[in-house]
């Protein structure tokens, strides 16, 4: 079956579900659902007692006591059966046969096949039930099927937007400058935390909070309150890595409080270690001009706190959709680095636009299916 047939299927198994589950309904209907609910419980109050006491009274195993125990049961669930129950009368023609002192399994077999046109009305709810169950799941088919074809909709349109791009565009003009900065900020980065006590790297992270597109993860609280309240805090963190690798007979010949630096940094070595500069770089291929522009701005204030000299090569970044036909460049830089060869050969063809047209058709008949097939 091909990709398509499978998805007119879900329409078509949807419809097959709503006409059983309408068929269902009818029946349950003809009788009505309360008196069909009122008669399932009486029957299944009765075939209950059947079912626990025909091995205990009948063949050998019988006894005047168990039988006697066993018709109190019939009377008593007879007894809750409301008089207009539907087939009352088969209910009270089965205690009529039962009040007989002695049982063999034919005595019931007699009963169960009188019953069972009760039987049959008492799995009519149960049967409405299922085929219920079954449109629902119908439906959540066609509701999943249509989210993959908005996301694949989503997608193709990414594409076509891409289409017209320039795959022979001088993208270096934007690529060198950015590799350029992205390198000078990295290396900053490196440096400062080489070199500056723990106390102030903290501090820098502290400060970038307020700026939510250089993206550093926030360090573990009780580091911070180590390294702002302790001596230690004065070293790089290298230092007090260092110092974490130590015994505490050796660690107390530097700090004054050895577990107390273990229990702050051991912990979180990964997150200390891992630290680097790379929520300072601009992403390849680079955002949009206005993303760009914001991000430069934010970033001209985060760099300018570890290092000034780096700060200009972030205006010629920040220059660039000025000073270049940025969109076209960035467009081919997309198509470039984030396509596949296949997808940058369908870019070349008019496939995109023929998939299109038929997603979104599809679109329109799952839309227009659970609109006409509603949530029961």
């Amino acid at each position: 079956m091909s990709t398509s047939d499978s998805r007119h299927e879900l329409i078509a198994a949807l419809d097959r579900r709503e006409a059983e589950l309408d068929r269902r309904q009818r029946r349950v209907e003809e009788y009505g659902e309360a008196e069909l609910a009122a008669m399932t419980d009486a029957y299944e109050s009765f075939y209950r007692v059947l079912d626990i006491y025909q091995d205990q009274v009948t063949g050998d195993d019988g006894d005047i006591q168990t039988i006697v125990e066993f018709q109190g049961e019939i009377e008593r669930v007879m007894s809750d059966i409301p008089d207009d129950v539907l087939h009352a009368d088969i209910f009270e023609e089965c205690d009529e046969y039962l009040q007989q002192k002695w049982f063999s399994d034919s005595d019931f077999e007699h009963v169960y096949e009188r019953l069972e046109p009760v039987a049959d009305l008492a799995d009519r709810i149960e049967d409405r039930d299922e085929a219920l169950e079954g449109y629902r799941k119908a439906r959540r088919d066609v509701e999943t099927r249509l989210r993959e074809c908005r996301d694949e909709i989503e997608e193709l349109e990414r594409l076509s937007e891409l289409a017209e791009a320039d795959l022979d565009a001088p993208i270096e003009r934007l690529e060198e400058p950015i590799r350029a900065y992205n390198e000078a900020a990295r290396e900053a980065f490196r440096e400062f935390k080489r070199s500056a006590p723990a106390r102030e790297v903290m501090a820098f992270l502290d400060e970038m909070e307020a700026y939510p597109l250089v993206d550093f993860t926030s360090p573990p609280r009780d580091v911070v309150e180590y390294i702002e309240t302790n001596p230690p805090g004065e070293e790089p963190i290298a230092t007090i890595l260092d110092y974490a690798d130590y015994s505490r007979s050796k660690l107390e010949h530097y700090v004054d409080e050895p577990n107390k630096l273990k229990h702050a940094v051991e912990g979180h070595r990964a997150y200390l270690e891992a630290l680097d500069g790379e929520p300072l770089t601009v992403s390849w291929p680079p955002p949009q001009a206005e993303a760009l522009r914001y991000r430069c701005r934010e970033l001209t204030a985060a760099v300018n706190r570890i290092d000034p000299a780096v700060v200009e090569q972030l205006r010629t970044v920040a220059a660039l959709p000025r000073e270049t036909e940025y969109e076209r460049l960035r467009n081919s830089a997309v198509v470039r680095q984030e396509l596949s060869e296949e997808e940058r050969e369908r870019l070349q063809s008019e496939a995109i636009e023929d998939e299109l047209a038929e997603l979104r058709a599809e679109r329109d008949r799952l839309m227009e299916a659970l609109e006409s097939y509603p949530e029961r």
